[in-house]
């Protein structure tokens, strides 16, 4: 008869919740986002539709000094800030892709909260939206964006 193989040690019992490590994350991430909108918060849109980042003490925009044309991130400030403000139309017209940044900050830092608070996997689940395609796409609604910012400039 051969002998008893030692007992094995059981597996770990996977609980389906966030490590320690992906909750401190989330949780930074959290406040990251936080602070970006509380920053949001404080501003005061132009009604211009651009150059609200002057009230952080940031330089006017060099595009708009140089060749009286927005950048392609033209209005991304404003349009937060009107969207912190709860004036989602106003945000929307000023900059398209920086009103639906400010709505994904704002559902990212409820996602990140909770992962930090109860350590759910709901972070580990969004950062998995995060791929090839979706940077892709980003890209084409940052130049669809600027296209629309140039159309209406002025």
């Amino acid at each position: 008869m051969p002998p008893e193989a030692p007992p094995s040690k059981p597996r770990p019992v996977r609980t389906g919740l966030a490590s320690r490590g992906d909750r401190i994350g989330a949780g930074a991430a959290a406040l990251a986002c936080l602070v970006l909108l509380s920053v949001a918060a404080f501003l005061s849109p132009t009604h211009e539709g651009h150059g609200t980042h002057e009230q952080l003490g940031l330089a006017p925009c060099a595009w708009v000094a140089l060749f009286d044309k927005p950048c392609p991130t033209c209005g991304m400030t404003t349009s937060f800030a009107h969207t912190a403000d709860a004036s989602y139309l106003t945000a929307a017209s000023t900059q398209p892709l920086g009103f639906l940044l400010a709505l994904g900050v704002a559902g990212n830092f409820w996602t990140m909260l909770h992962t930090a608070v109860f350590g759910s996997r709901a972070a580990h689940t969004a950062m998995g939206l995060v791929n090839g395609r979706s940077l892709v796409m980003l890209l084409v609604l940052g130049l669809g964006a600027w296209v629309y910012k140039l159309a209406t400039w002025g």
